[in-house]
């Protein structure tokens, strides 16, 4: 397939044309073969490197293993597995196979295992030798499981996958699968309830790839990608396995959590040309003593998602490298970025513009199209879209709706195209009568020099009538007071409109978050 160039917002959008008979992990490996790099590093994680040929063999390796231990085309596996070489070629191993992946949260609660196995009726899991006592109850209460495959050390609980893989053959023709059928899935963050699983096709992860990582980042075969996302979540799906696969670049793996001094040593080890990020992470790096200078890496192109990225977190990060940190937003239910700052075009404040090939409405409580600068709720049509929700019939039909995607956002959009977040639609407040961002008075109060970071959700009054509250997370060694509540009140109601300061401050240790770095306000608002 060919690379699209940067097209103009008002054209038409870009394609990538597939053939009916299309299957994504083939082409992903496929590509690189045939470009000459089957002896190019494509992976490095935690036990040493993968070449590009070694990363084939596995893959077919782990295709025929699972279709060994008999899974069949369109039957689905749960992986519920650490990042790692070996969670990349059995995620591709079973689309290769017509296998369908569900790709699961490593933080997800025993609970939320429980359900899942139960709604998605996967036929076998496959789990990190570390992470298996969390599943065991949920894998003795699936009704549905006929195996279970246990990587890393071998345990009594399953079968081993990697002995399973040192006797499968290292050749495997894929599966006859076409461009719409289903490929993967993945789970909402669950950042407002229940995860919800997300069924994407054949086709999109090769859409992403062309419109995003090599039309908008520019991202190429010299590049070493290193994502502190992890690949169970949408974004980091795309930075660490179908964006570097698509162009043939090394990609930089890690199984620990991503502390500050994680993300330190692989960038300054691997001398990683592209970082992915979340705001949470950028604001715990720049707030690190460890904080490398500009001269100590090598980026060339850096990326926050996930969430919102505060237009301060951004001006600091750019004023330490020297390089702009491109703030763009996603879903999991687009698979990937379809707004994005560009390189050397950024607006910090703002989510950028629409990638091309991504379209955008912005739809006003009435129905109709919102003017400049009102805040309405986000809706977006594009070629990666989920085909729906699994089991999920009303919240599929709301929010996958014809070409259009409800996104569940509230934004405004300036006259130069570029879109600015205002917050969750179930986390907008009404106050006096008008609406009030979350993000906005927590952007405000970011400012702060004290402040590591803020999230704003609504409370009543002693009148029952709905105002702000602000939760403050704190830098290291400072600590809440009466006087600095008073402070930063003072600060928002000096930068916004008086309805939007926070009647309460309160001082907390931490934000409530997803595995994905999202803030749960559901869970502050009943606090």
């Amino acid at each position: 397939m060919t690379e699209l160039s940067r097209a103009d917002h008002s054209s038409h959008p870009p394609c990538v044309h597939f053939p009916r008979r299309f299957n994504a992990a083939h082409d992903l490996i496929e590509r690189n073969l045939q470009a000459g790099r089957a002896a190019k590093i494509a992976y490095i994680d935690d036990a040493g490197q993968t070449t590009f040929g070694a990363l084939a063999e596995q893959v077919n390796r782990a295709a025929n293993a699972l279709v060994g231990q008999g899974l069949r085309m369109e039957e689905r596996v749960m992986l519920v597995h650490q990042d790692s070489v070996a969670w990349v070629a059995a995620f591709l191993g079973a689309i290769k196979a017509g296998i369908v992946p569900l790709a699961t949260n490593t933080l997800f609660t025993p609970n939320d295992y429980q359900a899942l196995l139960q709604e998605s009726r996967a036929q076998a899991i496959l789990v990190s030798a570390e992470l298996l006592p969390a599943l065991l109850p949920a894998i003795k209460a699936s009704p549905f499981l006929r195996r279970v495959l246990v990587s890393g050390r071998a345990t009594d609980e399953g079968l081993h996958w990697q002995t399973l893989l040192a006797t499968a053959s290292t050749a495997f023709a894929p599966a006859a699968t076409c461009c719409d059928d289903t490929a993967f899935w993945l789970f909402s963050s669950g950042s407002t309830g229940t995860p919800k699983g997300t069924l994407h096709l054949h086709s999109s992860m090769m859409h992403t790839a062309e419109l995003y990582a090599r039309a908008v980042l520019g991202m190429r075969e010299s590049d070493i990608v290193f994502s502190a996302a992890k690949l169970f979540f949408a974004y980091g799906l795309g930075n660490a396995l179908s964006f570097p696969l698509a162009v043939g670049a090394t990609t930089v793996l890690m199984a620990e959590r991503p502390t500050p001094q994680a993300v330190f040593a692989r960038l300054k080890q691997h001398q990683a040309t592209v970082f992915f990020g979340v705001p949470t992470l950028i604001a715990g790096l720049l707030a690190s003593a460890e904080l490398p200078s500009p001269s100590e890496t090598a980026l060339r192109v850096a990326v926050s998602a996930g969430e919102a990225l505060p237009a301060e977190l951004g001006q600091r990060w750019q004023r330490h490298f020297g390089l702009d940190l491109l703030d763009g937003i996603g879903s999991t239910e687009m698979l990937h970025i379809f707004i994005s700052n560009e390189p050397g075009q950024v607006r910090y404040g703002t989510s950028g513009q629409p990638v091309p090939g991504y379209r955008m409405r912005l739809v006003n409580d009435g129905g109709a199209e919102a003017a400049l600068g009102e805040v309405a709720d986000l809706y977006i049509s594009g070629p990666t879209a989920a085909s729906g929700y699994w089991n999920n019939r009303d919240k599929t039909r709301a929010t996958f709706q014809g070409e259009w995607v409800r996104s569940g956002d509230k934004y405004s959009r300036d006259a130069d195209g570029y879109y600015t977040y205002a917050g969750r639609s179930d986390d907008m407040m009404k106050v006096s009568g008008m609406y009030v961002s979350p993000f906005e008075v927590e952007g405000v109060l970011m400012t702060h020099a004290t402040v590591l970071e803020a999230a704003v959700v609504g409370q009543e009054d002693q009148d029952r009538l709905l105002k702000p509250k602000a939760f403050i997370v704190l830098k290291e060694g400072q600590s809440g007071s009466s006087a600095l509540a008073t402070e930063l009140q003072q600060l928002v109601r000096a930068r916004l409109a008086p309805h939007k300061y926070p009647r309460w401050i309160e001082f907390v240790a931490a934000l409530p978050k997803t595995a994905t770095g999202k803030i749960q306000r559901f869970k502050l608002r009943g606090a």
